[in-house]
């Protein structure tokens, strides 16, 4: 990554996931002249020689013929990489991208986060007694639900909430990566130029994903999650994905 300051007139380049243009379709060959091919040696621009063969192609009056009479045909649809439907810039947002990310390895990358957050998280729950009530055998389950919501196992679920949203939003902001999806070669890009992610957009990804598990449905939210990530087309996207107008992209080896 270069220091350099860009020229006036240039975008920054200073971020790494940026969309790369693709390759223009090269001009035609012969001449190198981008209208064809010129009249053949020994022939003016009006034709060839009094008594010479009558001429082939363009009609009179057209000295350098059709510029698309050399021109290659074009590429069939799909053939660029990437899903490259459409070029640089093109209906197709994913052009100059990376592939978009195996679900698998999305899965296992978002337990390592949690694990990387909940071991600390369990550690600091002790002196909150969050454990008390739920290992107490004379404590029935009206009990443990009104001991949850008391002053002490508030204040370690805002901790929680804190810990999980702020480490994703945090991490992808930063670069675009968590650390599980560092390790598992993962990445966030923003779906309309595959920049990294600004901190905006970072807070509402990681809010929508841990919002509703850590407050009312831990079980069901992430299952929900994780069908709309297996069913989603073209993109993959999770409800925190499409709030976030992003994708998780293969990082090139």
């Amino acid at each position: 990554m270069s220091n350099d300051q860009p020229t006036s007139g240039q975008p920054p380049e200073d971020d790494p996931f940026l969309k790369k243009p693709q390759d223009p379709t090269p001009p035609s060959a012969g001449s190198g002249s981008p209208y064809g091919s010129g009249p053949p040696e020994g022939q003016g621009p009006e034709g060839p020689p009094p008594g010479g063969p009558p001429p082939e192609g363009p009609p009179p009056g057209s000295p350098y013929g059709s510029p698309y009479d050399n021109a290659p045909p074009p590429p069939p649809y799909g053939s660029q990489p990437y899903g490259g439907g459409g070029g640089y810039g093109g209906a197709d947002p994913l052009a100059g991208m990376p592939p978009l990310a195996d679900s698998g390895r999305r899965i296992v990358a978002r337990l390592i986060d949690w694990l990387i957050v909940a071991i600390p998280l369990a550690i600091i729950g002790i002196p909150f007694d969050v454990y008390k009530r739920a290992t107490d055998n004379d404590a029935d389950f009206s009990d443990t639900v009104n001991s949850f919501n008391g002053g002490s196992q508030l204040v370690f679920q805002l901790i929680t909430i804190v810990a999980y949203v702020g480490y994703d939003t945090l991490m992808v902001a930063k670069g675009g990566q968590t650390l599980g999806k560092k390790w598992l070669k993962l990445r966030v890009a923003m779906l309309n130029d595959g920049s990294t992610p600004p901190t905006n957009a970072s807070l509402i990804r990681a809010s929508v994903l841990w919002l509703p598990a850590l407050i009312c449905c831990a079980c069901l939210w992430p299952l929900l999650l994780l069908i709309l990530i297996l069913v989603d087309k073209p993109y993959k996207q999770g409800l925190h994905d499409k709030a976030a107008k992003t994708v998780v992209v293969t990082v090139p080896q």
